[in-house]
């Protein structure tokens, strides 16, 4: 036996989804074998001026490329599914994804004209064998069709990834979460669970899909006009519930928003969704079914500017709300669009209507399990590790506080960071080390061409505008060969601008002496020297520091 040689460790990677909601991507690694779990995205935050996504940087998955055996997919989330066309422009691999969920993504695809994808289809109870990794797929419960989870048989044990969870023991799909086969990992022995920590500060558990059921009676109950129900598209079980209800009271169904109709009809062909044909109605012919027999299925639960509720609220739109229309929200508010959808809500009743949201009524419950559901799961399961995913900080450290209360060794307990690397043995793991992370923005064609500086001067912008300064300088003699230029946008108004201008104009007269008494060689410090000069002026003139553009022209 070679002692110098070191026997491989495991090691779990995760390139995105700790610390933030969303852009959910881990790496499993072992000797020449890569799979990796998930590959989502996030939505900008509102400071990433002009980016319309945001993807993990697959930098040390580009260096690996020949040792990836595939992607595994454990739903059909946007922040689980959303990178897919974007990895897949990189890496020809298989994909492994329940049958709705490999029905997104196709559909993904197909927008980003990729073809020939290698996309697998699993179900709850398939394993398959990725080099030296084996994955199990495990049925469980959540706000989507075809949610699993992941138990990987590795080297050095087994590790389980539950992916997004709750345990509903009566889903909308009669199918409820496979705890007995988590429990049958358990009594074999668990290296290490990851576990899925949105609702980790909650306490209880998260309430069944079909608890609602009794909420969407009341309001097809009361409501005399047309009903609007704004959702997640996702959301298929919801939809199932409340279009359910609405055929009973004698309403026609109707979608509206591109990604509503995009799933819906998804869901349907695969048996998923079950809506008669006949009680499906186009927007066009919706004139023809008094208020009372209408229930329309809409996009914008979020707030979203150009979603279909919006566009409703606005007048903007084939079905434009108003008075007698009953409004239902059946989504709580993604943190950071509370003031979005507050906005469209004001408006509703503005315009009249009756609105339900989830401050008034239950009509929305969490696909996220809650702290006596993730108890449950880790004494069932018994990891010797714990690793808590997707979640922002506080959520992961709860989640961690309470797997040590559960009897896991603190010691034992990782809470990680994007980038850092987890190397695990059969009795040991520790951190070792970090690989390149990050975000990559999208924006419009572009992938990573938008960087931080570029959002800075954006910023920059959006706060105090833009101010340039032409300088047209004679090549021969380095004198001004006409008037300095000034233009400013977002910056000062316009009666306002003249005296600055002037003060300006003069800096430039004053400053421009500088290119004939110096050689040219030295033009380029000069210029700097004038921008920090006008930058001076603006500043004190105005207490604002606009981006600021200096040019010079040198003419004949």
């Amino acid at each position: 036996m070679n002692k110098g040689k070191q026997t491989p460790k495991l090691k779990v990677i995760p390139l995105g989804g700790l610390g933030e909601i969303g852009k959910n991507m881990t790496v499993m690694e072992y000797g020449d074998d890569i799979i990796v779990i998930d590959c989502g995205l996030s939505f900008p935050d509102e400071d990433m001026y002009g980016v319309d996504l945001v993807i993990p940087d697959m930098t040390y998955l580009e260096d690996n490329f020949d040792r990836i055996r595939g992607f595994v997919i454990t739903h059909g989330h946007e922040d689980h599914i959303g990178a897919v066309p974007f990895a897949l422009q990189k890496f020809d691999v298989p994909v492994y994804g329940s049958r709705f969920t490999l029905a997104l993504i196709e559909h993904k695809l197909e927008e980003h004209k990729i073809k020939h994808a290698d996309l697998r289809t699993v179900k709850a109870g398939d394993t398959v064998e990725l080099g030296c990794f084996k994955v199990e797929f495990i049925k469980v419960s959540h706000s989507i069709a075809g949610a699993l989870a992941a138990a990987v048989t590795t080297p050095v044990g087994v590790v389980i990834h539950t992916g997004d969870f709750k345990v509903d023991y009566t889903p909308i799909d009669g199918e409820p979460i496979d705890i007995a086969r988590f429990a049958h990992y358990g009594t074999k022995g668990v290296l290490a669970l990851m576990m899925d920590s949105t609702n980790a500060e909650l306490p209880g558990s998260t309430p069944s899909e079909m608890a609602l059921g009794r909420t969407f009676e009341s309001v097809f109950d009361q409501a005399e006009g047309r009903v609007i129900v704004a959702s997640f598209a996702s959301n298929v079980y919801r939809i199932q519930q409340i279009a359910d209800v609405a055929i009973r009271h004698g309403r026609v169904i109707c979608f509206q928003g591109r990604s509503m109709v995009m799933i819906a009809r998804i869901a349907m062909d695969q048996g998923i969704l079950r809506i008669p044909e006949e009680s499906i109605v186009e927007v066009e012919k919706l004139k023809k079914y008094a208020d009372n027999e209408v229930c329309v299925f809409t996009t914008g639960s979020q707030g979203e500017a150009m979603s279909g509720l919006f566009r409703m609220a606005y007048s903007n739109h084939k079905l434009n709300i108003g008075k007698g229309d009953t409004v239902v929200i059946s989504a709580s508010a993604i943190p950071g669009n509370e003031k979005a959808v507050g906005k469209v809500i004001d408006q509703l009743f503005m315009k009249g209507a009756s609105v339900v949201y989830d401050r008034l009524a239950d009509v929305h419950v969490s696909g996220h399990a809650r702290q006596e559901e993730l108890k449950l799961m880790m004494r069932l399961i018994k990891p010797k590790f714990f690793i808590p995913v997707h979640g922002e900080a506080r959520h992961l450290y709860h989640h961690a506080k309470l797997a040590k209360a559960l009897g896991v060794k603190e010691s034992n307990i990782f809470v990680m960071e994007t980038g850092s690397v987890l190397e695990l043995s059969k009795r040991s793991g520790k951190i070792a080390g970090t690989v390149d992370f990050g975000s990559v923005f999208v924006a419009g064609s572009g992938v990573g061409d938008i960087g931080s500086a570029v959002l800075r001067e954006r910023r920059l912008l959006s706060h105090d505008g833009y101010f340039t300064a032409v300088i047209p300088i004679k090549r021969s003699t380095g004198e001004l060969s006409a008037e300095p230029e000034i233009l400013s946008t977002g910056f000062v108004y316009a009666k306002e601008a003249d005296s600055l201008y002037e003060e300006v104009r003069a800096i430039l007269h004053e400053q421009a002496l500088m290119f004939s008494a110096c050689p040219r060689s030295e033009w380029g410090g000069i210029k700097t020297t004038v921008k920090q000069s006008v930058k001076a002026c603006l500043v004190k003139r105005t207490k604002r520091c606009p981006l600021l553009q200096i040019t010079v022209i040198e003419t004949e």
